[in-house]
């Protein structure tokens, strides 16, 4: 069956309910030694569904009267760290027909202000530690008609008007959904890294095939449920959408989601000791970010780890020199970089093991992928050298919420067909792969010449010194731009600029090389591992 195509149009949470009732019993949700069983999430989940229903959360407008940027449901932020309460609120406002919209935890009172506006959020269920800045804003959201405050040990006193979560879940009646439908909309808000953040609304019924790679019917998925023996840590915040869509992922083949001990912070202890306790057989995770710290838990506190066989990482792609290290820890280990975006969903895989040579990531793309030319006229054919756009047909989002402009800039119209064009500049080889090139935003121009600041990334962190780095440009007199490299040594290290020059001239043309090094403590990146390109061209400029 062809990647992305399914027989049947599907509901998240119509499919949830399908499997729970064949395995009830067994794990949906770890967390800290805590097991929730698929009968209790959905118990759970039916009576969230129920206390969003009676605050008038669901439908607001009927489907068939919206337009591409348009939403029908009434929304409902979810403003917490990782945890049982979040999946719960994610599926049980799709259960009640509204939608559940994640929120970066790491706003100020300002950019919150905006996100909670902008996704026009009529409930808010938050972890105490956010109160004070929610707090702030609230005066600003006068949609807002229902607040639930979940325990976190912080202290935090209830804000006026809210309810405590678990008192609220325990004295509502849960009832089974009705209605569900596969045009009910999923929607994840971007990260705003590279301007102010967008809600990219998708049908349920593309979501789950062009982010998931779901290609069966409910009735296959029950039954391939029963044998399922899945247990999938997904290590970012779930507010990251690689995050929630892993753990959708795994419940989706009747797995089960484990959750960290510590969700506040990445902590390679606690993750390794979580897959090794609760026998994690898939994790999660982004780029190098985490994958080094990973490698160095493991070299520390070497374990075999028998049912630990996959790992995937979103959002940003591994170094070969550190697949390598992975690979050489864990040798029964399959690592799986995808390649994709919120605008796009599931655009093409890359699998290293020990049959297959862990070098830099040349993805196989699905057959909905292609690369346009640089005017967006054109898909390239296999073999063009051009660097163009990478694209996504078939099953693409409808829009961005509330913004129809960016809608027909992201998703236009060429020759008939429907695009997704998310920014990512790529070429397609001969055989068909692709080389992901970077991202436009973070292009830098220098001379005349475009170099991909990830590129420039992934060869700078072989130098066994380099722990993290970031690239970006600076104005330059002389070129425009000038390419220089924010970089993070290893404790006790210290090459010089030439030693660092020297590990780029090696796999780069010249021009890539960068013009300065910028040495920092610490390189600043999101929960979710992203990179803060605004933070490093600061720290740039700050140190000429």
């Amino acid at each position: 069956m062809a990647f992305g195509v399914v027989p049947e149009e599907l509901n998240l949470a119509d499919v949830h309910e399908a499997i729970a009732a064949t395995i009830g019993d067994r794990d949906c949700i770890v967390w800290r030694q805590r097991h929730w069983s698929w009968a209790e999430v959905t118990d759970r989940t039916r009576r969230v569904a129920a206390v969003l229903r009676e605050a008038g959360l669901g439908m607001s407008a009927p489907v068939e009267d919206r337009k591409g940027w348009d939403s029908p449901h009434d929304h409902v932020a979810i403003y917490l760290h990782n945890g049982n309460e979040y999946l719960e609120v994610l599926l049980g406002a799709a259960k009640a027909r509204a939608v559940g919209v994640n929120i970066n935890f790491r706003y100020v009172a300002e950019e919150l202000r905006y996100v909670l506006n902008d996704c026009r959020a009529k409930a808010i269920v938050y972890h105490g530690a956010f109160a004070a800045t929610l707090a702030e804003v609230l005066p600003d959201l006068p949609e807002v008609r229902l607040l639930l405050q979940v325990e976190d040990g912080s202290g935090a006193p209830l804000l006026p008007g809210a309810h405590p979560y678990e008192v609220a879940v325990a004295a509502a009646t849960p009832v089974a959904p009705v209605g569900l439908s596969p045009d009910d909309l999923y929607i994840l808000y971007t990260g705003g890294t590279t301007g102010m953040p967008k809600g990219v609304l998708w049908r349920q019924a593309d979501f789950l095939a062009a982010c998931l790679g779901v290609a069966s019917t409910k009735a296959d998925l029950v039954a391939a449920a029963g044998t399922a023996r899945l247990r999938a840590l997904p290590a970012p915040p779930f507010m990251h959408g690689a995050a929630h869509w892993n753990a959708i992922s795994a419940w989706i083949s009747g797995g089960t989601v484990v959750i960290q001990a510590d969700p506040l912070r990445f902590d390679p202890v606690d993750i390794v000791n979580t897959i090794e306790i609760e026998e994690v057989s898939s994790l999660l995770i982004v780029g190098d970010a985490f994958a080094r710290p990973l490698v160095d838990e493991l070299e520390a506190r070497p374990r075999p780890l028998p049912k630990f066989r996959f790992l995937l990482t979103g959002g940003a792609i591994l170094s070969p020199s550190v697949k390598t290290q992975l690979l050489d820890l864990l040798p029964q280990l399959r690592i799986v970089d995808v390649l994709g975006s919120s605008e796009t969903g599931r655009q093409g895989v890359a699998r290293s093991d020990q049959q297959h040579s862990a070098t830099a990531a040349m993805f196989q793309p699905s057959p909905t992928t292609a690369v346009l030319s640089a005017d967006r006229q054109r898909v390239l054919p296999p073999g063009d050298p051009e660097v163009g756009w990478l694209t996504q047909t078939g099953r693409v989002p409808l829009g961005y919420l509330g913004d129809e402009p960016k809608t027909l800039a992201t998703f236009p119209m060429i020759h008939g067909i429907r695009h997704a064009v998310a920014g990512d500049r790529a070429r397609i080889h001969a055989d068909g792969s692709i080389e992901l090139c970077g991202r436009d935003s973070v292009t830098i121009n220098t001379g005349g010449e475009k170099v991909f600041a990830e590129e420039v990334e992934q060869v700078l962190k072989q130098h066994p010194a380099v722990f993290d780095a970031l690239v970006v440009g600076r104005p330059s007199e002389r070129w425009g731009q000038e390419v220089v490299a924010v970089v993070q040594l290893r404790p006790h290290t210290s090459p010089d600029d030439a030693a660092l020059v020297a590990v780029v001239r090696a796999h780069l043309a010249a021009y890539k090389t960068p013009k300065a090094f910028v040495r920092v403590e610490q390189i600043e990146r999101s929960p979710s591992g992203k990179p803060d390109y605004r933070w490093a061209v600061a720290m740039a400029r700050s140190s000429v």
